[in-house]
């Protein structure tokens, strides 16, 4: 099955693994080290709620592409027979999308294009631009 037919769930249950990949990497390389404190630190990055933040900031800045809006929407748009624990369902929606996104890209093999949008939401989420002030990840 290509990613053209993969439904948008099935695009987040692999973006989720992805992003988490590379924020791990991050919190790592920035010298976390305890599971509760990269816990903790994670979750600034993961939440349903700094996902959407993220994909409203790549709006404002025009970052993604036609194609790459077109996969956020599917996600953003998929029947999800789960639902948010800590967060409304539209933020968790939103999430789902930029989930989606992340593994559209991944069976595409577009690495590249993957380490920029996740650098940029890792540099977004530490400057404050999910609205929680700036996030600082030192140990």
């Amino acid at each position: 099955m290509s990613e053209l037919q993969l439904n948008g769930i099935a695009l987040a249950y692999l973006g989720d693994a992805v992003y988490e990949v590379y924020v791990r990497e991050h919190l790592l390389a920035r010298g976390f080290v305890r599971p509760n404190q990269l816990q903790r630190a994670a979750t600034n990055f993961v939440s349903a709620k700094a996902q959407a933040a993220c994909i409203d900031g790549m709006e404002q800045q025009a970052l993604l592409t036609e194609t790459e809006w077109e996969y956020f929407k599917r996600g953003r748009n998929a029947k999800s027979y789960t639902h948010a624990k800590h967060t409304d369902v539209v933020t968790y929606r939103i999430s789902t999308g930029f989930e989606a996104l992340f593994g559209y890209l991944k069976l595409t093999k577009q690495t590249e294009r993957i380490d920029q949008l996740a650098q940029w939401c890792i540099d977004y989420v530490e400057s404050g631009g999910t609205g929680h002030g700036q996030i600082t990840t030192t140990k």
